[in-house]
Protein backbone atom coordinates (compact mmCIF):
# COMPACT_ATOMS: atom_id res chain seq x y z
CA UNK A 1 0.00 0.00 0.00
CA UNK A 2 1.27 3.42 -0.87
CA UNK A 3 2.41 5.55 2.07
CA UNK A 4 0.44 8.58 0.88
CA UNK A 5 -2.76 6.54 0.63
CA UNK A 6 -2.17 5.20 4.12
CA UNK A 7 -1.73 8.75 5.44
CA UNK A 8 -5.00 9.80 3.77
CA UNK A 9 -6.83 6.86 5.32
CA UNK A 10 -5.46 7.65 8.78
CA UNK A 11 -6.56 11.29 8.45
CA UNK A 12 -9.99 10.21 7.21
CA UNK A 13 -10.37 7.83 10.15
CA UNK A 14 -9.36 10.61 12.57
CA UNK A 15 -11.89 12.98 10.97
CA UNK A 16 -14.70 10.47 11.39
CA UNK A 17 -13.71 9.75 14.99
CA UNK A 18 -13.49 13.42 15.97
CA UNK A 19 -16.81 14.22 14.30
CA UNK A 20 -18.58 11.42 16.15
CA UNK A 21 -16.85 12.26 19.45
CA UNK A 22 -17.90 15.91 19.21
CA UNK A 23 -21.51 14.88 18.65
CA UNK A 24 -21.64 12.24 21.40
CA UNK A 25 -19.82 14.21 24.12
CA UNK A 26 -21.96 15.48 27.00
CA UNK A 27 -19.40 18.04 28.19
CA UNK A 28 -19.70 21.12 26.00
CA UNK A 29 -16.12 22.31 26.56
CA UNK A 30 -14.89 18.87 25.54
CA UNK A 31 -17.02 19.12 22.39
CA UNK A 32 -15.47 22.49 21.54
CA UNK A 33 -11.96 21.10 21.96
CA UNK A 34 -12.77 18.06 19.82
CA UNK A 35 -14.34 20.33 17.20
CA UNK A 36 -11.12 22.35 17.10
CA UNK A 37 -9.15 19.15 16.50
CA UNK A 38 -11.57 18.30 13.68
CA UNK A 39 -11.15 21.76 12.16
CA UNK A 40 -7.36 21.54 12.34
CA UNK A 41 -7.43 18.11 10.70
CA UNK A 42 -9.60 19.48 7.89
CA UNK A 43 -7.03 22.27 7.43
CA UNK A 44 -4.27 19.65 7.17
CA UNK A 45 -6.37 17.75 4.63
CA UNK A 46 -6.79 20.87 2.52
CA UNK A 47 -3.06 21.54 2.60
CA UNK A 48 -2.38 17.94 1.51
CA UNK A 49 -4.77 18.50 -1.39
CA UNK A 50 -2.72 21.62 -2.23
CA UNK A 51 -5.50 24.08 -1.46
CA UNK A 52 -3.29 26.13 0.83
CA UNK A 53 -5.51 29.23 0.76
CA UNK A 54 -8.52 27.20 1.91
CA UNK A 55 -6.37 25.48 4.54
CA UNK A 56 -5.19 28.80 5.97
CA UNK A 57 -8.75 30.12 6.06
CA UNK A 58 -10.01 26.97 7.77
CA UNK A 59 -7.23 27.13 10.34
CA UNK A 60 -7.86 30.81 11.07
CA UNK A 61 -11.64 30.76 11.11
CA UNK A 62 -12.43 27.16 12.03
CA UNK A 63 -9.83 26.56 14.70
CA UNK A 64 -9.13 30.13 15.72
CA UNK A 65 -12.07 32.50 15.74
CA UNK A 66 -14.83 29.94 16.19
CA UNK A 67 -13.10 28.38 19.20
CA UNK A 68 -12.89 31.77 20.87
CA UNK A 69 -16.57 32.43 20.17
CA UNK A 70 -17.61 28.98 21.39
CA UNK A 71 -15.67 29.33 24.64
CA UNK A 72 -17.06 32.83 25.18
CA UNK A 73 -20.59 31.53 24.68
CA UNK A 74 -19.83 28.60 26.95
CA UNK A 75 -18.83 30.97 29.75
CA UNK A 76 -22.37 32.35 29.70
CA UNK A 77 -24.11 28.97 29.75
CA UNK A 78 -23.92 25.70 31.65
CA UNK A 79 -20.95 23.53 30.81
CA UNK A 80 -22.70 20.16 31.03
CA UNK A 81 -25.70 19.05 29.08
CA UNK A 82 -28.55 17.74 31.21
CA UNK A 83 -29.27 14.08 30.67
Amino acid sequence: MDLVLLAHLVILFFLICTALAAIVSKDLLESVIIFNAYSFTIAVTYSILRAVDVAMTEAAVGAGISSILFVAALCKTKRREDE
